[in-house]
């Protein structure tokens, strides 16, 4: 490449259950940045919410092990640089020093406090080209009970559900009349990684998973359980154009032992779920998929990327949801997936950060004064 290198900041780690998720991801997305275009500055966000400069003796990019987020170490924010750059300032130790600019930030950051707006309004108001959707759809997408209405709203098939809160909580019988099956799925409704879901068939598994759900969220989601479900994946990807596109789609196989995609499942037990990619599919089912992961990608104002994970029931096409900051661990299904669709995992980094850059450039043609 010629010229300078972009300096891209990757934000790891962070304060919700996804912790350690976000490590192994950010790890992969570091290894697949071409060093040759790109100089990486690791900040990894502490379990309280510090963000400390990561690079120093972490072992990153070796291997497949997560990044380590330093539990000491200078402590810094983000302030604008000007010109669509961003300056990461120490805020202990050698207080006050600023480091060299920042052309791009990359926040592989899962869950509550990173995926769900708050980072990306930070990274707004440091005026920096970020990668991924901006603040209303990340907030959006993160938040199940609205994100299920839009969709619901918008036309878009998807299971039935009740969202409630501690005060609002029904009985096991009456969430069962209001969801239609006796079977049902309890989930935090601001939270990813299948963190805090279970599967009650009785009051009594029930009220121990409302009260498993309760514990990462004030609002939770009871649905319906869909019946001989496959698990359908469509990674979508918008280009620096503005342009959207859907990739191949992928099928979870979840291992009998596990019953649903759960969080163990997908990141404790190595053979807890097979990924089958390409999915096994008509080319009828295949363009309906795509449509409408593009068309919930819209519907939810995404930005960037997103995987847009499906239900499949007999002929019962279903939205499950969107997750604006999808995995990158090396077993992740939306690296994977466009990979099987031809684009390697260094070019896509290419085409998220030249989102995020475009983005920015058109932000700022928009005239904010009169």
């Amino acid at each position: 490449m010629q010229g300078k290198k972009l300096r891209v900041a990757i934000l790891f780690g962070g304060r919700s259950a996804e912790h350690d998720v976000s490590r192994a991801s950010a790890a992969n997305v570091l290894r697949s940045l071409d060093p040759d275009r790109y100089e990486a500055v690791l900040v990894g966000i502490t379990r309280d919410g510090r963000w400390i400069a990561a690079d120093a003796g972490n072992g990153a990019g070796t291997g497949a092990s997560p990044l380590t987020v330093p539990e000491s170490g200078p402590q810094l924010t983000f302030l604008p640089g000007g010109h669509g750059r961003a300056v990461l300032t120490q805020v202990t130790g050698d207080a006050g020093r600023e480091l060299p600019a920042i052309d791009a930030v990359f926040p592989v950051l899962h869950g509550p406090h990173g995926e769900d707006g708050t980072v990306q309004g930070a990274l707004e108001l440091a005026d920096v080209p970020y990668v991924g959707s901006g603040v209303v759809g990340s907030a959006v997408s993160m938040d199940k009970d609205v994100a299920k209405r839009l969709i619901r709203d918008a036309g878009l098939p998807t299971s039935r559900f009740l969202s409630v809160t501690a005060s609002t909580l029904p009985t096991y019988d009456d969430a069962v009349r209001a969801v239609g099956t006796a079977e049902l799925f309890v989930k935090p409704a601001n939270m990813g990684s299948s963190v805090g879901v279970s599967r009650a068939t009785s009051a009594e598994e029930f009220k121990a998973a409302c009260e498993q759900a309760f514990r990462f969220d004030r609002k939770i989601l009871i649905e319906e359980n869909i019946p001989a479900v496959r698990e359908i994946e469509c990674s979508v990807l918008e280009d620096g154009k503005g342009e959207t596109h859907a990739s191949e789609l992928g099928e979870i196989v979840p291992d009998s032992k596990h019953g649903f995609y759960s969080y163990d499942a997908k990141y404790i037990d190595a053979a807890g779920a097979a990924l089958v990619v390409p999915a096994k599919l008509s080319k009828q089912q295949s363009e309906t998929f795509k449509t409408l992961a593009i068309k919930t990608f819209k519907t939810l104002c995404c930005e960037g990327m997103a995987r847009i994970d499906f239900f499949l029931s007999g002929e019962r096409i279903l939205v499950n949801e969107a997750n604006t900051l999808p995995g990158f661990t090396n077993i992740s299904m939306y690296p994977k997936l466009w990979e099987a669709s031809g684009l390697p995992q260094d070019k896509l980094m290419d085409v998220l950060i030249e989102h995020a850059l475009a983005r920015h450039r058109r932000a700022q043609a928009v005239s904010v004064h009169r």
